[in-house]
């Protein structure tokens, strides 16, 4: 155990971790905060450098098997110490989580018969980031990919904006379209038939008659740009949500949510009459 109780070297370095993206990716570490994203950090075997508590307090019985549980090195901090690395709004925490960072690896996200993944184009904004993983994760997508000059996945706000779900699902940064334009035709020469869908609000076809019953990589652009021109030349289809009323366009964050509950509603529907085909009914 280590106790830490001035603003010393140690400290530094992990409150560094909060705002410097460049020192994240140069220690391949990262800060978590809040009880739902230590927990499935924990639970989906994320590995832990240390855990940082409050040392001035009685500890509940989350923090306490937190601390029985995971790997790491235990941190006693003074509690002004550890609200400078916790939530702004929250209060001081009971714990923090120093959390490794995987390998940017496309083959971590397995393609398969029913594959569904994201494609996320230089997104500029962590919490929509954060909030497309959370909704791909509840929606069955199997990894999601973030390309090109992007928010940081590992930025505090990607991650409390996913509510933890950056831990349940391969989530792996790309630098271009190039990368992934290899993968996928990796998959397909071992046939998995991977159609490349691209979100746009002029898009050729409305997103509830596209086919999503088929493997499907969901391309959703930059918030302001949408998607470059090299992304809309490897799309198979270009769908788009129907809207009216005065707005002009939707959120990313909301359009991609929206087309992930279409594939998620096919796919449902799919099984439902695979399971009670016409006519067997008594």
């Amino acid at each position: 155990m280590l106790r830490v109780g001035t603003r010393n070297a140690r400290f530094q370095q992990w409150e560094s971790l909060l705002g410097n993206r460049a020192k994240r990716q140069r220690n391949r570490e990262f800060l978590v905060q809040g009880v739902r994203p230590i927990t499935l950090a924990a639970e989906f075997g994320w590995p832990f450098r240390a855990l940082l508590y409050d040392a001035e307090r009685p500890l509940s019985a989350w923090a306490r098997r937190m601390l029985r549980d995971v790997p790491a090195l235990h941190v006693a901090m003074s509690r002004d110490l550890l609200a400078e690395l916790g939530e702004k709004d929250a209060g001081p925490p009971e714990l923090v989580a120093v959390v490794g960072m995987p390998d940017d690896d496309l083959d971590r996200i397995t393609a398969g018969s029913r594959f569904l993944g994201v494609v996320l184009d230089r997104p500029a904004s962590p919490g929509n980031v954060g909030s497309i993983i959370r909704s791909a994760d509840a929606f069955g997508a199997d990894g999601i990919i973030v390309t090109g000059h992007a928010a940081d996945v590992y930025d505090p706000r990607t991650i409390r904006a996913s509510t933890g779900s950056l831990f349940a699902r391969p989530v792996v940064r790309a630098p271009s379209h190039r990368e992934v334009a290899a993968w996928i035709s990796a998959q397909r020469a071992r046939g998995c038939p991977i159609v490349l869908a691209g979100t746009d609000e002029h898009g050729e076809t409305d997103v509830f008659d596209a086919d999503f019953t088929r493997p499907v990589l969901l391309l959703v652009g930059n918030e302001a740009t949408g998607l470059t021109s090299a992304w809309r030349d490897l799309c198979d289809l270009t769908v788009r949500i129907p809207i009216t009323g005065a707005a002009s366009s939707l959120n990313a964050a909301t359009a991609a949510t929206a087309i992930l509950y279409e594939v998620a509603r096919q796919r449902i529907l799919t099984r439902k009459r695979r399971a009670d085909p016409p006519g067997t009914s008594p």
